[in-house]
């Protein structure tokens, strides 16, 4: 069998779901898991809502009922009247959302996060799945939440591998076509978790795994993994076959494709990945499998924007040590505060970092207490993978370096 997933871009709006019919009708239907993301800019409406409801603004009611609307219009293409019953599920899920507003007693936004943006990939899952049975593909749709295991750190959940790996295969018929969600789970308590931005990807990952899956296919806008992102960096070119061990170092140093957790689960197994364009199906796209192998070889870039530039040192110009370095991660770890450079001198210490969570000027503070610090917001970090003096200087061009740090195959640079 096989997994699929189809982002949000690819069921924005009626032309993609329709889309998403043809793809499975090209691929053959039968013996799929379809993961499916939000439909477009769902989640980032949903993360809007929650800042709406957290302030108490009186367009909270409105921007719910706007979604609502943006669903309906998708609907009212793809069904003939509104007497289908995608209509009730997609109505019954909206008021469940308006429901766990007015009843929530939590303060804590991670947790009410959780609750909510979920509700974007049932709703799409729901569409394409009643819609997908209207043109003759029948499926089963299944609530991930049912299969997917996890702990109770919201917003980046931990799997339970070993129930999560019972649920799916007691759930799951390997003969038929199921639809469920990306990005979703459940903890303990029955409450949704969410398994990360973007995690999706990693939702195929964790199906594949648990049912030994033939591949995985993950179907974008582009036609595969491209040396750099064609909406940031020009005359991109396609990588037609990656090993693992290429596809994690890219996937971790930012690379947007992959899901850097994805590839862990599928490597363990050997299940290759495919990435495709679901704009044309029958192309080949890139091949993520096992091998040493990154074909053609080429300098691959990556950026990642607005981040944080961080640079510590010890108030009495000691050094700083072990005991310094260890308490700093400690405090990163608490706060959920991703690292991605890092660079120590005798008495400094410098990092840069996302503030996804918004927790950085908190801890800034609480680093004030001990340590000199230094920081300048909004820096970009860019990684070549593979790097040559032109790509180099084709990323340098026009731009103030704060920091610098090359390996054997990767050069980094912090930038504003």
């Amino acid at each position: 069998m096989q997994v699929f997933k189809f982002g949000g871009a690819s069921v924005k709006d009626a032309k993609g779901v329709r889309n998403v019919a043809t793809v499975l009708e090209t691929t053959g239907p039968k013996q799929k898991v379809v993961i499916i993301s939000a439909m477009g800019k769902t989640t980032n409406k949903l993360e809007t809502i929650i800042s709406l409801y957290f302030s108490k603004s009186k367009d909270f009611s409105v921007a719910i009922s706007e979604l609502k609307n943006d669903h309906y219009e998708i609907l009212d293409e793809l069904f003939e009247d509104r007497s289908y019953p995608v209509y009730t599920r997609t109505n019954y899920f909206f008021d469940e959302m308006s429901i766990f507003f007015d009843r929530n007693k939590s303060p804590n936004y991670d947790y009410v996060y959780d609750q909510v943006v979920g509700f974007g990939e049932l709703i799409s899952t729901s569409i394409v799945s009643y819609y997908l049975k209207s043109v003759g593909l029948d499926n089963v749709w299944h609530d991930c939440r049912n299969l997917i295991d996890t702990d109770d750190t919201y917003r980046d959940a931990e799997v339970n591998w070993g129930n999560t790996q019972q649920k799916i295969l007691n759930y799951i018929n390997k003969e038929e076509l199921s639809i469920t969600q990306g990005f979703i789970g459940s903890d303990s308590n029955n409450f949704t978790t969410t398994l990360g931005r973007e995690g999706s990807d990693y939702t195929a990952g964790i199906f594949a795994y648990c049912l030994n899956a033939e591949n995985v296919t993950i179907w974008k806008d582009v036609p595969g993994v491209l040396n750099g992102d064609p909406n940031v960096f020009e005359n991109t070119k396609l990588l037609e076959q990656i090993s693992y061990e290429e596809a994690i170092e890219l996937a971790f140093f930012g690379a947007s494709v992959i899901h850097p957790k994805t590839l862990q689960p599928l490597q363990q197994k050997e299940i290759p990945l495919f990435v495709k364009s679901f704009y044309n199906p029958k192309n080949t796209g890139t091949k993520v499998g096992k091998g040493k192998l990154i074909n053609p070889l080429l300098p691959c870039f990556i950026v990642k924007k607005d981040l944080v530039f961080l640079s510590l040192s010890t108030l009495d110009f000691s050094f700083f040590v072990e005991e310094n370095i260890s308490e700093v991660f400690a405090l990163f770890h608490k706060h959920q505060v991703k690292v991605d450079l890092i660079q120590n001198s005798a008495i400094s210490f410098s990092v840069c970092v996302d503030n996804k969570f918004k927790n950085v000027d908190k801890l800034i503070d609480i680093f004030r207490a001990k340590f000199k610090v230094d920081h300048q917001k909004g820096v970009s970090l860019f990684t070549i993978r593979h790097y040559d003096d032109a790509a180099i200087k084709h990323i340098v061009k026009d731009k103030t370096v704060l920091l610098k740090q090359s390996y054997k195959e990767t050069i980094q640079f912090v930038t504003v």
